[in-house]
């Protein structure tokens, strides 16, 4: 057995679980462990929020934790290791593995005559060393100007000068005129300037002869042209200290605004609410109920033995009223399916109850609401309620929601308009 496969098979990699129904990433918030400490299998090691809640996830192994891939705060993608384990604190250090052979360089190849040294990148002029091969570019001999001797252009070179036949002397011809280098200066009198560009200058009454040109081979150009003509800057005109208004400071934005990263629940939220109300049409109705006989009928439930240490309140009664009337129109409990063009209708209703934490808005249901007593109803809201709240809701009681009410009246407001949970038909708010 091979140094890597033994520390394979002593060091085990916990990796982030799906958690809910097809999550892709979760947040770690926190860490229950540490490097060095000891764990058990089924023990919780961490805490992470995913796009439903928030989980704790236990380890299934027993050890000694040998790494944490990533600190608290930090979004993981659904597969990849966060934690790895010593299984064997006792096998001593971990070996090292076996390092790969290195290759042999291969021995480099003689450059061409004309080509540059392999791997050496363009350097600036006098930097380096020179090839000692390397072709100089012949020097082109201007007109009139005697050629250098041969023993001075050698060492201009950097080589001996061969011995060389004294020439013959040459006769000396009459200079020519030397011609116009690329970069010289217009003929005195005459600035270089095309057509259009003359006549600019002749509509805007400006002489070419002042203006400065910034064009290929010293051409006046027709923004050299538009530029002499602008008016020059009016000269600053000093003004009294004593007139001078009082500085006003500014505004930093920095100081005036907060940029709040948007993840976990509340991203999930802000998606879903974003595709509802941009693919489902809603509809809002509002009917006023007299609820007088309802808050009557909830005291009366407080006295009642069987509800003993239960919360009864309004939205109990909500609850049932709404589950008796979805038995009568059970068309109301459906879902659309977007992929198929189908409506699924669902013989089975799971309650959600929109829920406000500190995370952000969750949608908890209670699974076959349906067939609750209102005891087992009045159970059931309690702990989804203090759950949600102290965000320890399961991915699980958040997947299968069929239908939804929400509680709106604590804000303090009379009615709303609430948006519908993506392809669900019906969204109930009791006030």
């Amino acid at each position: 057995m091979t140094a890597s496969t033994a520390n394979d098979q002593r060091f085990r990699e916990f990796k982030m679980p799906d958690v809910g129904e097809g999550l892709t990433e979760a947040e770690i918030l926190k860490w229950y462990v540490q490097p060095g400490d000891t764990v058990t299998d089924g023990q919780v090691v961490c805490e992470v929020e995913t796009a439903k809640a928030a989980v704790e996830l236990p380890i299934p192994y027993d050890g000694v934790v040998h790494e944490l891939n990533f600190g608290e705060g930090v979004t993981v993608d659904v597969g990849t290791v966060i934690i790895s384990v010593d299984t064997d604190p006792g096998a001593g250090p971990v070996a090292p593995a076996a390092a790969p052979a290195a290759e042999a360089p291969a021995a480099p190849a003689a450059p061409e005559e004309d080509e540059e040294p392999q791997g050496r990148q363009a350097v600036l002029v006098g930097y380096g060393a020179a090839p000692s091969s390397t072709k100089r570019r012949p020097r082109r001999q201007q007109p009139g100007v005697p050629a250098q001797p041969a023993a001075l252009q050698a060492e201009l070179n950097g080589h001996a000068a061969p011995a060389a036949a004294p020439a013959p002397a040459a006769p000396v011809a009459a200079p020519a005129p030397a011609p116009a280098s690329v970069a010289s200066a217009p003929a005195a009198g005459r600035p270089l300037a095309k057509p259009p560009v003359r006549k600019l200058a002749k509509d805007l009454g400006i002489d070419l002869a002042t203006v400065a040109p910034t064009g290929p081979e010293g051409i006046i150009t027709r923004e050299d042209v538009y530029a002499a003509a602008a008016p020059a800057p009016a000269p600053a005109v000093a003004v009294p200290a004593a007139v001078a208004p009082a500085p006003v400071p500014a505004v930093v934005s920095a100081d005036r605004e907060r940029r709040v990263p948007v993840k976990g629940v509340r991203k999930a939220t802000a998606q879903a609410m974003v595709a509802s109300a941009f693919t489902a049409p809603h509809v809002t109705e509002f009917i006023t109920v007299d609820v007088t006989r309802t808050m009557k009928l909830v005291q009366e439930l407080k006295q009642d033995p069987d509800m003993a240490g239960l919360r009864v309140n309004p939205l109990l009664l909500v609850a049932k009223a709404f589950l008796i009337a979805i038995r009568r129109h059970p068309d109301v409990n459906a879902a659309w399916d977007e992929a198929n063009q189908e409506i699924v209708y669902k013989d089975y209703i799971n309650l959600g109850i929109a829920a406000a934490t500190p995370r952000g808005l969750i949608v908890p249901n209670i699974k076959d609401a349906g067939t609750k007593t209102l005891p087992q109803l009045a159970t059931e809201l309690a702990e989804l309620v203090s759950t949600a709240r102290e965000g320890k809701t399961s991915p699980a009681a958040m997947s299968g929601g069929t239908v939804t009410i929400t509680n709106v009246g604590v804000f303090g407001v009379d009615t709303g308009t609430p948006i519908l949970v993506c392809r669900r038909v019906l969204l109930r708010h009791p006030w």
